[in-house]
């Protein structure tokens, strides 16, 4: 101590160590511990004692499971007769990784003793594998071996080193670039070369480093402009477009295949790939797909071209010196498609960068004043347009725009007819402007195959009308009114018409990202004096800009049409998704104040406000929450009124039921996508009385069943097959834009012990504003809801519907835990005494790792990491591609 001199001079202390016999003059002892105190570091013993604790701790941390990755096997042999130690003893151990779309090489696996030690150790260990990649479906078999003769004890360490997030593999081999592409790829001849645009490598590497909220700062101060104008816009778009690029690539390795089979025919190696009809992953003709044999080099891969695309396979072709075995297995890969990004990245390249079409203000308002008077000579196609003052309003203002004027914005509530009103506004500037060359594009072929098919309909010649396809696409997957719009080479692979051909047409039609086929085969900026995009709220705003950037000039008008308030586009990237990229353009424009709809209405804007598709009780919830009231109900009474009286109703005149069922949410290994087997059991019991109905009789055709995971997506197909095969099953994505008779939602979670990863993650996912919106406004006649009220009403969204159902009496099931009649505050936090007690019954260390993996994305922002998107990103489907 400081104080020693002073001590041991001092009486008190030197009376002391007389009575004890002792000299006053003694040192001090140096004790092991001293409670509250720490010892010197420069001490020898303490440096020995701190390097114990070190490996002591070191040894208890690898033993543990992490990274998902866990080690099965009993490796205590006991006690052992000395005979048959002698002839060798084996434990058998399994490694194993939870994790799906998770990736690891097993570096190195060895004993401690066989670092250079001179001790001999009486164990080896043997992997039983060639493959050394470790993931969700492919674990690692090894065996650890004891060979004694003496008597004794023996004990050694088992160590196995791993390498997380296995590189993209180092592709040496010649036939990479020796691959037999197919024939549609030569479909289209292009005048110019598209970009490469590949992810710079020290952008790739901000993206692969550190949490989320880290990567997050440095892209904004090392990459991303501080202010988003028409000068920075380019650049700001293409590094949000490399970032979804770097996840969509990462999640793609999900579907990858440890163990997979090459059967040949011909000159075709078939590969059989499981979830190919549900797009997961999307091939399309032209894709390309990586092999490598488990045996070969780390780095040698051969890459085979996708010639055939069928329900559950596909057919490759490789460079001849590839020859695969009867029998022989590979490690599969497949390689994102990277054509839509690279389009986007050379729309976005372009030197068209007009305020009044990227960022419109007042300033732009001269140009936007339509005619009001409607020219004794209009004639209206769709006859039922001119009794509705919003549609023919937005007709009238697009038809009568002066070129160059700002975008005009169709917002199209769920059921409105905004398609139609856009398809009459195509015919009247056609019919109004002899001299006027229209190009259509939506997101989505079967968005873009609805807008060909009625201007099809309303007898635009296939000398007037063209529908351009990627060479990619299936005949088969066209309709057959369409086909007659359309030009196939001698393969019958999709192409276009010579230029002067193409220029002759009056519409054409194309999706968003096959946009880039237009300016891709030469056809002069400016040729449009029109371009359309229709469901534009499902787009990114670069893909948008594929039609914009590379066909506009001074004087191209632009009208959109859509909903900000359903589903945008669908983004894998979490720091993408914060960073913008799931705004739609049309989203961006509408926040703008120049298209307020009461300032803008005629100028700017045109909301429609008559919905032809729901009953008044099932459109009321949705209108009051999101559109202010304004929508007004104009369905067909015959088919909006099919159930009013039905014995499937609880009420007789209100169309809306919730089940209330309180069964298990459950996980396959495989996957992270939740399921609820007593759902599923329900919703097929439903559809069995709805279909032997006689005195309501529908079709399968007429029922939707939404379900917000895939995994419940899948039990949900299975279990119709038998009675009900061609009720459509999915999610809330693949309903944006449809309708039934009747729609059957499954909520599917209800397990109380992930109440925190409810909060975070699911119900984020389940009762997102604009998910709930789309799900409950897709039914016409009858709306049916089965799910666990005490996990959905902890969001106040659901909440407040729950009560809405309760209070008018279509409530099944057992009744609510709550007062549905007190007021539902929208901020509440509903889930604070549930979580509590149910906390109270979890187990210590389950939460401590759900804490640890299961983030919510909402809390990006305020601090928290989201590095799991993998797990979010299961349930999230995939963009077509082409």
């Amino acid at each position: 101590m400081k104080n020693w001199q002073g001590h041991v001079s001092g009486a008190k202390h030197a009376s002391k160590a007389i009575a004890k016999g002792m000299s006053p003059d003694v040192p001090p002892e140096e004790p092991e511990q001293v409670p509250g105190h720490q010892l010197h570091p420069m001490q020898a013993q303490h440096k020995e004692r701190e390097q114990f604790l070190k490996f002591t701790s070191a040894v208890e941390d690898t033993e543990k499971d992490k990274n998902g990755v866990s080690v099965i096997g009993d490796f205590d042999f006991k006690i052992i007769e000395l005979e048959e130690a002698a002839s060798g003893v084996v434990r058998a151990g399994t490694i194993q990784c939870q994790i799906p779309a998770t990736r690891m090489s097993l570096m190195d696996i060895r004993l401690a003793s066989a670092k250079g030690k001179a001790t001999l150790s009486p164990f080896t260990v043997t992997l039983n594998n060639s493959i050394r990649t470790l993931s969700s479906r492919n674990s690692l078999q090894f065996s650890v071996k004891m060979t004694q003769n003496y008597l004794g004890r023996a004990e050694d360490r088992v160590e196995l080193l791993f390498e997380d997030s296995v590189p993209e593999p180092t592709m040496t081999c010649l036939d990479l670039e020796s691959r037999i592409a197919p024939p549609s790829t030569q479909a289209i001849s292009y005048v110019g070369r598209l970009p490469l645009a590949i992810i710079p490598g020290h952008l790739s590497n901000t993206l692969s480093t550190g949490s989320t909220k880290e990567v997050l700062a440095r892209l904004r101060r090392m990459y991303l402009p501080p202010v988003l104008d028409s000068e920075t816009y380019s650049k700001h778009f293409k590094h949000l477009i490399w970032v979804e690029e770097f996840q969509m690539d990462r999640d793609l390795q999900y579907y990858d295949i440890n163990d997979a089979q090459l059967k040949q025919h011909n000159s075709y190696y078939y590969l059989t790939v499981p979830g190919l009809a549900e797009k997961r992953p999307s091939v399309l003709v032209g894709d390309r797909i990586i092999v490598r044999r488990p045996s070969g080099p780390p780095g040698h891969w051969y890459e085979g071209g996708v010639h055939v695309v069928r329900r559950d396979e596909v057919g490759l072709r490789f460079h001849r010196s590839f020859v695969a075995s009867a029998g022989e297995r590979f490690f599969v890969r497949f390689k994102l498609n990277r054509f839509p990004m690279r389009r986007q990245h050379q729309a976005l390249d372009s030197a068209f960068s007009q305020d009044r079409v990227l960022f419109p203000g007042k300033l732009h308002l001269f140009k936007s004043i339509p005619r009001t008077i409607t020219p004794s000579t209009l004639r209206w196609y769709n006859t039922l347009i001119a009794g509705n003052p919003p549609q023919k309003q937005a007709v009238l203002s697009i038809t009568y725009r002066e070129p160059g004027s700002m975008p005009f914005i169709i917002f199209g509530p769920p059921g409105t007819g905004k398609t139609v009103t856009m398809v009459e506004a195509i015919l009247q500037v056609l019919a109004t402007n002899s001299t006027s060359r229209i190009f259509a594009c939506a997101p989505s072929n079967s968005a873009a195959d609805l807008i060909t098919s009625r201007l099809a309909s309303a007898h635009l010649k296939v000398t007037e009308l063209f529908r351009a396809y990627a060479p990619s696409r299936s005949k088969d997957d066209v309709p057959i009114t369409i086909l007659p719009h359309t030009r196939q080479n001698r393969d019958g692979h999709f192409t276009v018409y010579p230029m002067r051909d193409m220029l002759n047409f009056r519409v054409i039609v194309t999706t968003c990202v096959s946009a880039s086929i237009l300016s891709g085969i030469g056809m002069p900026r400016g040729h449009f004096s029109h371009i359309f995009v229709d469901e534009a709220g499902q787009a990114t705003e670069p893909e948008v800009m594929i039609g914009i950037k590379s066909m506009s000039d001074n004087s191209t008008n632009i009208v959109l049409s859509g909903d900000p308030k359903q589903l945008g586009p669908i983004i894998r990237s979490s720091v993408a998704r914060v960073l913008g990229l799931e705004m739609s353009y049309i989203e961006r424009l509408m926040n703008r104040d120049i298209y307020d709809e009461v300032g803008g209405y005629g100028k700017s804007v045109v909301k429609l406000v008559k919905n032809f598709r729901s009953h008044s009780a099932i459109l009321k919830f949705p209108n009051e929450k999101f559109y202010r009231g304004d929508l007004q109900c104009c369905g067909d009474p015959k088919t909006i009124n099919f159930y009013i009286n039905s014995q499937h109703l609880v009420k007789k005149n209100f169309p809306i039921v919730f089940h209330s069922i309180s069964g298990k949410d459950d996980r396959e290994a495989s996957s992270p996508s939740f399921f609820n087997i007593d759902e599923v059991t329900q919703v097929k019991t439903l559809i069995a009385k709805l279909r032997s109905d006689r005195n309501q009789r529908i079709t399968d055709n007429d029922i939707g069943v939404i379900a917000p995971y895939h995994a419940q997506v899948r039990k949900l197909r299975v279990a119709l097959r038998p009675i009900a095969d061609a009720v459509k099953v999915g999610s809330v994505e693949e309903f944006q834009g449809q309708e039934r008779r009747v729609i059957i939602i499954s909520t599917v979670r209800s397990s109380k012990e992930f109440v925190e990863y409810d909060l975070k993650h699911t119900l984020g996912f389940v009762a997102n504003p604009r998910r709930f919106n789309v799900a409950v406004t897709r039914a016409q006649a009858l709306l049916y809801v089965v799910g666990d009220p005490s996990v959905l009403s902890l969001d106040p969204l659901w909440r407040n519907f729950l009560n809405y159902i309760h209070k008018n009496g279509g409530w099944k099931g057992p009744p609510p835990t709550w007062d549905t009649r007190a007021p539902v505050d929208d901020n509440g936090k509903y889930d604070v005494s549930v979580r509590s007690a149910a906390q109270a019954d979890m187990n210590e260390f389950t939460r401590m790792i759900e804490a640890l993996t299961l983030n919510g994305v909402q809390a990006l922002e305020d601090g928290e990491d989201e590095d799991q998107d993998v797990d979010h990103n299961i349930d999230r489907p995939w963009n077509e591609v082409e």
